[in-house]
């Protein structure tokens, strides 16, 4: 099994007392005993500001056995046409819920979290988009997305 791991996860590990740190690294360990960990470009840039040097942080993907695995021309393309989506969505004026990816206008009726309109970078669309075409599934706390944009991708997370 092929398991894509967002950056969130990571950092729920690394940085010290993080609420979720303990069940981000049993869902990591979980995935790690079926299989392959794999991290989009995207990840490691953003992993890359949490290490002094490029060594440390090689050093750590080696130890964690986590493995950078590029994007294919097909999950570049699949993340902008998406993005492309979002952008023309929210364009409108609307809200999208940040836990469940729901669009609303001005509550959210499916699970009842405070408005926020949080606009979504592209990379969070290459991160989807690359762990739709290369992993099974994703381990990840930021649902709304990945629910909303790729429906078939299978989100694991740490709650």
């Amino acid at each position: 099994m092929i398991t894509a791991v967002d950056t969130n996860i990571i950092l729920d590990v690394l940085i010290p007392g993080e609420p979720f740190g303990e069940s981000s690294k049993e869902l990591l360990d979980r995935a790690l005993s079926k299989g392959k960990l794999i991290l989009s470009e995207v990840v490691v840039a953003e992993l890359a500001a949490r290490f002094p040097s490029r060594d440390e942080l090689t050093s750590f993907l080696t130890d964690t056995r986590m493995n950078l695995v590029h994007s294919t021309e097909e999950s570049l393309y699949l993340a902008g046409a998406k993005w492309v989506q979002y952008t023309k969505k929210n364009a409108k004026g609307r809200f999208s819920c940040s836990k469940c990816g729901h669009v609303f206008e001005p509550s959210c009726p499916a699970c009842k979290s405070a408005l926020t309109k949080r606009l979504h970078v592209l990379a969070d669309f290459l991160i989807g988009a690359h762990a739709l075409v290369q992993a099974d599934c994703i381990l990840s706390r930021d649902l709304g997305v990945y629910k909303a944009y790729f429906k078939n991708l299978k989100v694991v997370d740490a709650v």
